[in-house]
């Protein structure tokens, strides 16, 4: 029975995976939060790994708040670089494959087509920089890793943009969204599945390293995903729609983020809900 470790199993990635894990009965999931493994901690990670026999890490913690990364970047790059070549090289040595999800953040968003894979790297927030050498230092440690950049990423689970737009729609009767900025909502049980055919591919001796974009299909702005929430819960609010200039953040965002999923589609079979159907599956679980 092949076991896999996966992190920051409390997270929305995490619990999603919780909830598939029932379905895969040749394999052991070990889960892992904070409170249970210091992925900063060498030693920890490298006795965790060796003494439970793991066949493949799937890294699903991260510093994701984007906003507090800009005061914080040292922390912020502790967990979403340092850590990842932790695990890295601690897989690499016990001879296990890795997981590792990143981000739409290392783009810049000045681009005008979805982006692909080989597309050059300008990140423009400490989120994005942390998220893009936590990308190198893998690829230089572990050869054995998939890296899966995904975005705006929300669940049933924790706090997400989702549960927010709910709770204000209640709330107010008025709520304004930024329109200009540009990508593709993912619902995190779509990307836990994704993940997971990666791991099973193995078997076919199908595990093809490198870096994947992954997000739900289709294109919105804030404004536009804003108004289909509502919608679908049938919250009367009026949404407006602003530009980013009228709402600042300490964390630059890239306006248009968009994935082209060609790559995983391709390589690993993988078929991809569009994100109003998902959104509306997610929705009948809350």
């Amino acid at each position: 029975m092949k076991t896999l470790l996966v992190t920051g199993a409390n997270g929305q990635l995490g619990n999603s995976i919780r909830l598939l894990a029932k379905n895969y009965s040749g394999y052991n999931f070990l889960f892992t939060d904070v409170d249970t493994l210091d992925i900063t901690d060498p030693a920890a990670v490298r006795a965790m790994i060796k003494d439970n026999r793991v066949d493949y890490v799937l890294n699903c913690a991260a510093y994701t708040a984007v906003d507090k990364a800009e005061e914080d970047e040292a922390l912020c790059r502790r967990i979403n670089a340092f850590a990842v070549g932790v695990l890295g090289e601690a897989a690499h040595e016990a001879g296990a494959k890795m997981i590792h999800v990143s981000t739409d953040y290392v783009f810049n968003g000045t681009g005008y087509r979805p982006y692909v894979e080989t597309d050059a790297t300008r990140p423009v927030s400490a989120y994005g920089r942390t998220k893009l050498a936590g990308e190198e230092m893998l690829q230089e440690v572990c050869p054995d890793a998939v890296i899966i950049r995904t975005a705006w990423l929300y669940s049933e689970f924790g706090n997400n943009f989702v549960k927010t737009v709910l709770r204000l729609g209640k709330e107010r009767d008025e709520l304004g969204f930024v329109f200009d900025q540009i990508g593709t909502p993912t619902y995190a049980g779509d990307l836990a599945a994704a993940m997971l055919v990666v791991v099973t591919s193995d078997e076919r001796n199908a595990f093809v390293p490198g870096i994947y974009h992954f997000s739900n299909e289709g294109v919105c702005s804030w404004y536009d995903f804003t108004v289909k929430i509502l919608q679908i819960a049938g919250i009367d609010c009026r949404v407006l729609p602003i530009e980013t200039k009228d709402y600042p953040t300490k964390a630059v965002r890239p306006p248009y983020s968009v994935l082209n999923k060609r790559k995983i589609k391709e390589t690993y079979g993988v078929v991809i809900p569009h994100w109003e159907e998902s959104l509306r599956l997610c929705m009948d679980k809350l």
